[in-house]
């Protein structure tokens, strides 16, 4: 398994080898959407481990000699897991590297994040993820897990040895922000991954219909700009349905951003598909006026969509047709983004603003802190099959501890990823990270 083992400390993570000992984080709101556990309490943690979990946990009744962390109330939840990133290294490490990102990702209360395999060279084969699990290791803040490459060199043509990168650590595997065109291969593709059980995920876009730079529409129209029909993403969700049907493979649609594509998740669940989803803030936060006056920032792959479109991203979260929220972090440097909207790179950077913007839902009475949470954690934990996303004895003390209430405003330039192209700048958000431990250890602290 390809992940980083933690090392400490706050804030700009700076390497630390002492062992974290006994630690008891008390005074908390508890919160594990496992088990649907939200109460006050504490977690008494032992070395990479948690010991021992539940209102029972106090400054009291903890061994002698445990450090004790008072949480003032604030909540202990299992760490973020973020299942769509994009690292950018090895190839682009001036846009993003493991280093950058992994603080960014510590600071965002992300624990455990998957890497797209769209790096140069591409993760089609088990070395170039053993390169990866170095350089994570290397890194040593948030944990690192890979997609592997559906097709060699991402080209939807000539399939990869799935099997043996999987046996390598590859915990999925999918062809990252480029979608798998030619029916025939994706067919070949589920039909294979299902031999041995593996997941495949997919960018639900027809390429012959994403021609455009924003969504189509009115607002396109208006701005003189090549639109992207909402079509691309219903066509190809439509068709691969089917050949799920045919294979029995394992799908799971990335960032879906339409009402018609949670219908068609919908209605492939209630067959029996074996078919999951995600989407990102971006969907369930904006929609297409983001782009005002040619904000390249908010030109997204697929990109911001209609209000009722947004509406009906909220909704698939709240009845649980969407499984899981990810940040699609894609950063994007200053060249790739100050030009034309034309001519300007899609994508936005997303991990230190996945759980503030996530809890917008929260706090406007559109879901439960729990279901937020599950989205974060637990549900992406069981799809990719990592021991993660739990608050149990005998689980990685992975931990995010944060102010629910606390109010601040986002501002790029103080992002510690080393793009800053986010659509969400200047925007107030609920919801600050106040610490976040990996395997025990202190990995970010905000004071």
């Amino acid at each position: 398994m390809f992940c980083a083992p933690s090392c400490a400390v706050p804030r700009e993570g700076r390497m630390a080898q002492r062992d974290p000992g006994r630690v008891a984080y008390v005074n908390a709101r508890l919160l594990d959407p496992a088990t649907g556990v939200d109460g006050p309490g504490g977690v008494l943690t032992e070395g990479e481990h948690i010991t021992q979990v539940g209102p029972e946990v106090s400054a009291t009744t903890v061994p002698a000699g445990t450090l004790v962390v008072d949480c003032l109330e604030a909540c202990l939840a299992p760490g973020l897991i973020d299942m769509r990133v994009q690292l950018r290294e090895p190839g682009q490490e001036h846009m993003e590297s493991m280093r950058s990102a992994g603080q960014a990702a510590v600071a965002g209360g992300i624990t455990s994040l998957v890497c797209l395999p769209n790096t140069d060279p591409p993760m089609d084969d088990e070395a170039t993820l053993e390169f990866v699990a170095r350089r994570a290791r290397l890194a040593g803040l948030a944990k690192v897990y890979c997609y592997g490459a559906c097709t060699k060199a991402l080209k939807g043509e000539a399939l990869t040895e799935m099997g043996i990168m999987a046996e390598s650590g590859a915990v999925a595997f999918t062809d990252g922000v480029k979608a798998i065109a030619s029916a025939q291969v994706m067919r070949r593709v589920l039909s294979y991954a299902s031999t041995f059980d593996l997941l495949v995920m997919q960018h639900p876009e027809e390429p012959s219909l994403a021609g455009g730079v924003m969504n189509a529409g009115m607002v396109a129209t208006r701005m003189g700009l090549a639109g992207i029909p909402r079509e691309a993403e219903i066509i190809l969700l439509e068709r691969d349905m089917r050949l799920v049907a045919m294979t029995g493979g394992r799908y799971h649609a990335a960032h879906i951003s339409t009402a018609e594509s949670v219908e068609i998740i919908r209605r492939a669940k209630a067959q029996g598909l074996r078919v999951t989803c995600d989407t990102a803030p971006f969907y369930f936060a904006l929609n297409e006026l983001a782009v005002g006056d040619y904000k390249t920032f908010a030109k997204l792959s697929p990109p911001l969509r209609a209000e009722a479109d947004r509406e009906a991203i909220v909704a698939g979260l709240r009845d649980g047709v969407i499984d899981c929220i990810a940040s699609d972090h894609s950063p994007q440097d200053q060249d790739a983004k100050r030009q034309t909207f034309a001519a300007a790179a899609f994508g936005a950077v997303g991990l230190e603003t996945l759980l503030p913007v996530s809890l917008d839902l929260v706090h406007t009475g559109q879901m439960s802190l729990l279901d937020v949470l599950r989205c974060l954690t637990v549900a992406p934990a069981r799809l990719l099959g990592l021991d993660a996303g739990r608050l149990r004895a005998g689980a990685k003390a992975d931990l995010v501890i944060f102010d629910l209430e606390r109010p601040w405003q986002i501002l790029a330039g103080e992002f510690r990823s080393k793009s800053k192209n986010t659509p969400f700048d200047g925007r107030p958000v609920q919801g600050r990270v106040l610490r976040t431990v990996v395997d025990g250890r202190t990995v970010f602290s905000h004071v």
